[in-house]
């Protein structure tokens, strides 16, 4: 009865009954105990999984969110920020995402194209990257074989390589300390790369091998050039167009790149302590050195957030585009981009997202990717720097686990041995409560 007096309240002063909904598809706080999960079994073997993480050095500290059925039931922060332990991890510290970058910025944008009739996935990629009309090895791909990994383009060039000398000094053809009208672009305090240098990077990925043998291979190339690919389809830079499109409207304003300059309250949790090229703890700049030559802003890694701003742009994908009241993208083209591509490859990817092991459900946690009990329709992506976003439409489960595990260095790869974020996961697909 209180409902219907409210909405006849609404009404009369000219709200409608859409904005009256938009409560139903907007994430809340609830306990676990309310989504029907036990509330003392989830903190007891969370607490475990990740204090024992930080006992083998796997990462200083780390951060895990979980919403169900819509509802925030989750939501802790472990240990410190480095091993020093000074400043202890807040719950809207700011991440370095690294390659889930993939899924939150470069994603969104070409789905939202491909949704405009803008991109059209099965057609020859070189019509829209037209420099490959003229690579051999290149002009035929598709955007669908591309974006499933299924294209046989190489994983990574280690473009660090162009600007450092034998030794390890950084070329002044390409670095430079100061800025100036040729190199204004910042790669890290006091670094400056030449403003043209990306051409170099886009002629060397033209030059880049292809397999002429077709199936699953990683590849993070092509996510380098879609920040341009998207300037030139819509004439708005590429981080213009994602906080207009998607991350102010999701009201998600820590998401976004080069957070340094942008002034937040909130504390950026540090990476690794850079020998190579920056030579001091990485903090507030991209960690991904070909992403940071590109100035911290690209489409394969460079992005930050805070859990919650990454919770809300997940739970919109698992509504299928919807967040708010707001649709994003058609139903018809998240559900495209979410499905396996290439099962008949052995390929278990979505278009960008990442999907469970083609036969999950059938093995052990420590052989599985992610936990056993994730959905077969579920996807999400992980990142180098220790970060997991993770979405369960068949079981309203979105999950998020940030850290920063390259911390001192990229050596400590106890997270993937004592497959941490997995773990995590399951706890929460096995604490039902026994009275359900």
């Amino acid at each position: 009865m209180k409902n219907i007096i409210l909405k006849g309240i609404l009404l009369f002063f000219g709200f409608t009954s859409q904005l009256f909904a938009q409560n139903n598809d907007v994430l809340t706080y609830a306990s676990p105990e309310e989504v029907g999960l036990d509330s003392k079994m989830i903190h007891q073997r969370v607490d475990s999984i990740i204090s024992n993480g930080i006992r083998e050095e796997a990462f200083p500290g780390a951060q895990v969110l979980v919403a169900k059925n819509g509802k925030i039931i989750f939501h802790e922060a472990y240990g410190f920020h480095t091993y020093d332990s000074i400043q202890r991890v807040a719950t809207n510290d700011i991440y370095d995402l690294a390659s889930v970058t993939k899924v939150t910025a470069a994603l969104p944008a070409i789905m939202k194209l491909v949704d405009e009739g803008k991109i059209d996935l099965d057609r020859p990629f070189s019509d829209y990257w037209t420099r490959w009309k003229k690579v051999e090895s290149k002009k035929d791909l598709t955007l669908r074989e591309i974006l499933a990994h299924q294209a046989g383009l190489v994983p990574y060039i280690i473009f660090l390589n162009e600007v450092l000398d034998g030794n390890g000094t950084p070329k002044t053809k390409y670095i430079r300390n100061a800025p100036s009208r040729k190199f204004s672009n910042q790669v890290y305090d006091h670094l400056y790369i030449k403003n043209n240098f990306f051409k170099r990077m886009y002629r060397l990925i033209d030059k880049s091998a292809v397999s002429d043998e077709k199936k699953y291979k990683y590849s993070g190339l092509t996510f380098l050039i879609y920040p341009e690919l998207v300037k030139q389809l819509t004439g708005s830079s590429y981080d213009y167009y994602l906080e207009k499109n998607f991350y102010l409207p999701l009201g998600a304003p820590t998401m976004g790149f080069t957070p340094s300059k942008k002034g937040f309250s909130n504390a950026i949790v540090p990476t690794e302590v850079d020998t190579l090229f920056r030579h001091s703890l990485t903090k507030g700049w991209v960690h991904d050195e070909n992403a940071s030559l590109l100035g911290g802003i690209s489409g394969n890694a460079g992005l930050f957030a805070k859990a919650t701003d990454l919770a809300k742009l997940m739970q919109m994908y698992m509504q299928y585009g919807v967040y708010d009241g707001k649709r994003y993208f058609s139903e018809a083209t998240v559900k495209e981009f979410i499905k396996v591509q290439y099962p008949e490859n052995d390929n278990r990817r979505g278009l960008g997202f990442d999907k469970p092991l083609l036969n999950n459900s059938e093995l052990n946690l420590e052989d599985a990717y992610p936990a056993p009990e994730a959905g077969k329709s579920s996807f999400g992506h992980s990142g180098f720097t220790g970060t997991f976003v993770w979405a369960d439409p068949k079981n309203q489960l979105v999950y998020i686990f940030l850290s920063n595990r390259v911390n001192p260095s990229r050596d400590h790869r106890k997270l993937y041995s004592l497959n941490i974020r997995s773990a995590v996961q399951q706890v929460f697909y096995q604490s039902t409560l026994a009275s359900e």
